[in-house]
């Protein structure tokens, strides 16, 4: 029988007084990876630190196994950025350290004449000695370092960093080395909040290895489809403040899903057709009453009422609200980017990359991928400019129009509200702008608001409003997924898919570049080479 770990019975958690989870049910078992999925707010990081105890419920209780090992990783990892790779690993198990400072001390008083003068203190210096060295065994204290650099190695740290500063490292990599830790430390329950964000795709492998081979249980908040089908056993769907569970990977999820919600639809449906022939009759017996006072017709409406009020009500299936995204595009010249040996170097010597050479043509759907540092985001940066370039010729078709999407959100002005962006962009009234936005599933509160006091996830869609309003014909698009919860992001590829025009995407989603791109470019140690096919067709190749 399986281990049950932790249980959550009808748990409701609010904040601020608005409802986040209300009644949720939930087992986790010992072996179990679960992806925990859900529309972005619906309090997916929520239940994770009420799980692990770092916030109250309201009402119900979180059942935890006694003496249960368990460990959260941030959707922002904070890192003391003096502190080097190496020493934030070793903080992994305290209690070594801990001992290992003891030790060192009794080692010191050994050497105090003192002590090694007096044998009754030597004596006593020497028995907490031994009890220490005991406890330091049962901690597996002597192959602590050997664990550490186990960890790093696993989940790809590369040896030359783990005595650089926390500072140096970007969010990717932070991200790895506290996994790092938490591998050490081999807690029983492992919630895991976005680990994927900010890896590049070589990192997600590490990741998903790392998932697969772990022994206790995980929770995975993401947004990657393709993690979820590598490692998932189960899925929890977080929705309208409650988990549904399912069996296996996200694929399977999705279908099942699909299906139950099919199978409500048609149960929904064969339920109101009864309803309303009862209602029908009841209609009838009063109406045969009222004409002619009749007990028994009294009796058979009052019956009928009352199987109606007995009745289990099948519920409506409601579809979640979707961004509306119309990127049309249209034809334009027929070679739309094209490099010629071009090169980026730095104002102090640093060479990017050289002798860059490639055709984009109209209609392509090309995807950009490589390791973090290759200059991916550059590159597109690039193409808006191309007349800045260092060496080299960028050549863009004549008809292009270009439409970018920043990963940073630079475009945006953060201290201006969502409808004086769109107004910028567009020349419409303010009436027109909301309903625009409101499209994109904001809130009138939203679109007065400030851009800066907006979440990643609105940001993104904020993006994604500007780009239609910017009506293009060739996309830029770097990261265009980040953020955005995987609703929107199948809205998004269902527009690519239908997108008439040249697309070039920068991303991490594996999943989305299977959907959406035909062709995949890697830039690396400052040179492209290009393969057929989508993400897995890439992958494929380069491990032959």
């Amino acid at each position: 029988m399986a281990e049950i770990i932790t249980n959550l019975d009808k748990v409701a958690v609010s904040l601020a007084g608005k409802p986040i989870l209300t009644g949720v049910d939930w087992e986790l078992q010992l072996g179990q990876k679960v992806g925990l999925v859900g529309a972005n707010g619906a309090g997916k990081s929520t239940l994770l630190k009420a799980i692990m105890g770092e916030i109250a419920v309201d009402d119900g209780a979180v059942y935890r196994q006694p003496g249960l090992s368990l460990a959260l990783l941030e959707q922002e990892p904070d890192l003391a950025d003096d502190l080097t790779v190496w020493d934030i690993a070793r903080m992994a198990v305290p209690e070594i350290l801990e001992t290992e400072k003891k030790l060192a001390d009794l080692e010191s008083h050994m050497g105090d004449p003192a002590v090694y003068g007096d044998p009754v203190s030597l004596e006593r210096v020497l028995f907490k000695h031994e009890r220490l060295l005991a406890s330091y065994e049962r901690l597996d204290g002597s192959s602590y370092n050997a664990r550490i650099e186990a960890a790093l190695s696993r989940l790809g740290v590369e040896e030359a960093s783990w005595h650089r500063p926390a500072r140096q490292l970007s969010g990717g990599q932070k991200k790895l080395v506290l996994l790092a830790s938490l591998a050490v430390q081999q807690p029983k329950l492992l919630l895991l909040d976005e680990p994927d964000n900010h890896l590049d795709l070589a990192s997600k492998r590490y990741l998903e290895r790392f998932i697969n081979s772990y022994k206790g249980c995980v929770v995975i908040i993401s947004h990657d489809r393709y993690l979820l089908d590598e490692v998932a056993s189960h899925i929890a769907e977080l929705e309208d403040g409650r988990i549904v569970s399912y069996h296996g990977n996200y694929s399977a999820y999705s279908a099942e899903r699909e299906l139950r919600r099919l199978r409500q639809q048609q149960l929904y449906a064969a339920q109101q057709k009864e309803i309303a022939r009862i209602e029908a009759a009841i209609d009838r017996f009063e109406k045969w009453a009222s004409m002619v006072v009749d007990v028994r017709h009294i009796r058979q409406a009052r019956s009928r009422r009352k199987m109606l009020d007995k009745m289990d009500r099948v519920g409506k299936v409601i579809e979640g609200r979707r961004i509306s995204l119309d990127l049309a595009g249209w034809r334009g010249s027929k070679k739309v980017i094209e490099l010629e040996n071009v090169s980026k170097q730095f104002e102090d010597g640093t060479v990017l990359w050289s002798g860059l050479n490639q055709i984009i043509w109209h209609g392509e759907h090309v995807g950009l991928v490589g390791p973090n540092g290759a200059g991916k985001s550059i590159l597109l940066r690039q193409l808006l400019h191309p007349e800045d370039v260092s060496g080299g010729r960028i050549k863009l078709g004549p008809s292009s129009q270009i439409g970018y999407y920043d990963q940073e959100h630079e475009n945006l002005d953060y201290g201006r509200s969502p409808i004086d962006e769109i107004r910028l962009a567009t020349p419409i009234s303010q009436e027109a702008s909301v309903a625009f936005l409101n499209r994109f599933l904001f809130t009138y509160e939203q679109m007065r608001g400030r851009v800066g006091d907006l979440s990643g996830g609105e940001r993104s869609r904020l993006q994604l409003a500007k780009l239609v309003l910017s009506r293009p014909n060739l996309l830029l698009l770097d990261e265009p997924t980040n953020n955005l919860d995987i609703a929107s992001i199948e809205v998004l590829e269902e527009t690519l898919d239908e997108f008439v025009g040249t697309v070039l995407v920068v991303s991490h989603d594996r999943y989305f570049l299977d959907r959406v791109v035909d062709r995949v470019i890697e830039l690396k140690d400052g040179h492209l080479a290009e393969f057929s096919g989508g993400y897995t067709d890439y992958l494929a190749e380069i491990e032959t």
